[in-house]
């Protein structure tokens, strides 16, 4: 990629309309970003530590709080890094690489999203032989799978992009390297490397949302049939944490493609939404809404406070 360009690096030039509030949103962002690493750390701690929870749906729980780690951490480190006052500078590797790793993450995470909602459909669905369907060679297929379809997804996205010609103008007017930023760069036309992009990221949250609702639609037809209120009860309160978060994660996207005429500022606001914010949120949702991940936060925090004493 490094001969085809003359370009060395770019200049992230940061959030639209927000000049003089650089001190501001470094406070707001890089608290939120601590949260979402302590709190996703907890709930990997808890998880790991418990041996009752063990189980499928907990190792998936457990991968999505990798995810909500990894995921903000692509953009966040170095947008915290320029609203500090330091260099708005990204190597041409560099944004790249930043632009690989957020498709991946992010469209991995979104099939980590469908995998979950599989999962509650055949525990609440197929109660007796869920062990035997959700089996750990299974549940390690459908994550491999899911990294699969996310590399393959930004290796596309990444090479479309960056087998451009770049030798004019280096300033992304964005927080971030992403496609509709970087590709107008380009000296040759990059229509065809927006159309790609959008279409594979439309198509790609389209089938994984599909999914989710085909499950919980049958989640929801077995859920009426139950015959007592505690059992409906019950089944819903293992779902709607999951629920919850996967409104957190695709009620921005809706919200930006939606809206009849682009704003950059509204633009910037959902994709920090998606990159930030959406992952603390989860952290709290698990923590605050299930059972057993707070009764094993309880006992994770009884053990640090009594080794301390010791």
């Amino acid at each position: 990629m490094r001969n085809h360009t003359e370009l060395h690096e770019f200049i992230l030039l940061g959030i639209p309309q927000t000049e003089g509030l650089e001190t501001v949103l470094f406070v707001i962002f890089s608290s939120i970003y601590l949260f979402t690493l302590l709190g996703n750390l907890l709930i990997l701690t808890a998880i790991v530590s418990s041996s009752t929870l063990h189980t499928p749906m907990y190792f998936f729980l457990g991968l999505l709080s990798i995810f909500d780690m990894l995921f903000p951490s692509v953009t966040c480190p170095k947008m915290l890094f320029y609203l500090s006052g330091q260099s708005q500078a990204i190597s041409y590797e560099g944004c790249a690489a930043q632009l690989f790793f957020y498709h991946f993450l992010g469209s991995s995470e979104g099939c980590l999203y469908s995998v979950m909602a599989y999962d509650r459909f055949v525990a609440i669905c197929h109660p007796l032989r869920y062990m035997l369907i959700m089996r750990p060679g299974v549940c390690v297929s459908l994550v491999v799978a899911a990294w699969l379809v996310g590399c393959l997804h930004a290796t596309v996205l990444t090479s479309f992009t960056f087998q451009l010609t770049y030798g004019g103008s280096n300033r992304v007017d964005y927080f971030f390297c992403d496609i509709p930023a970087v590709s107008p760069l380009a000296c040759a036309d990059s229509s065809l490397a927006q159309r790609v992009g959008s279409t594979n990221v439309g198509f790609l949250a389209l089938m994984l949302l599909f999914s989710v609702c085909v499950s919980y639609t049958r989640i929801g037809i077995a859920i009426l049939r139950i015959q007592s209120a505690e059992g409906r009860q019950k089944a819903f309160s293992t779902c709607s944490a999951h629920l919850t978060a996967i409104l957190c994660a695709y009620g921005p996207v809706i919200v930006i493609y939606l809206q009849p005429t682009p704003n950059p500022l509204l633009g910037a606001m959902v994709q920090i939404l998606n990159n930030i914010v959406s992952p603390m949120l989860n952290s709290l949702i698990y923590s605050l809404r299930n059972r057993e991940v707070k009764r094993s936060l309880k006992r994770v925090f009884h053990n640090v406070v009594f080794i301390s004493r010791e």
